[in-house]
């Protein structure tokens, strides 16, 4: 499935040269923690996103997480190894330093369960907002669900750097 990923990343950049050699592009990362619910197991990871956006309404970002929790369920160790995703996100700015937006794309993730890994992919979707206190700088707040063999809820805070 990581080999579906990589294609899918390198499909979606292959759509997308054609619009950016004809627009203004911008690159932006972001990086921060996320709060993984995977009832009953919560976990933890640090997470960072990098992302271009095409047009002031639309942007392709690609994210990584690697786990910083572990959670304990019936005595058996449970912890998120990292995950690897692509999105498409639709932004609707709100005010000049503030920016609603709703993004999908696909996931996977290796999860270590008792001493046994295994991996999930699925698909990923969520909303958020994010503000900026100066021009390149702010703050991103999301909720993402993550639809592998259970769902998982994510809610992540992060700050964000425009370049």
């Amino acid at each position: 499935m990581k080999a579906l990923l990589i294609a899918a990343s390198a499909a979606a950049l292959t759509l997308a040269a054609p619009a950016l050699a004809h627009a203004e592009t911008s690159v932006y990362g972001n990086i921060g923690y996320a709060n993984i619910d995977v009832d009953p197991v919560n976990l933890g990871a640090v997470q960072g996103r990098l992302g271009v956006d095409i047009t002031p309404n639309f942007a392709i970002e690609g994210e990584a997480a690697f786990g910083v929790a572990d959670d304990t369920i019936l005595g058996t160790s449970v912890e998120l190894s990292h995950s690897f995703g692509i999105f498409v996100v639709g932004k609707a700015p709100v005010s000049e330093s503030i920016d609603l937006f709703a993004r999908a794309g696909f996931s996977s993730a290796e999860v270590d369960v008792g001493g046994t890994s295994g991996s999930e992919d699925g698909a990923a979707y969520g909303v958020g907002v994010q503000a900026f206190f100066t021009e390149n700088d702010g703050v991103r707040f999301d909720y993402t669900r993550y639809d592998y063999g259970g769902d998982a809820d994510v809610w992540a805070v992060s700050y964000v750097r425009k370049f």
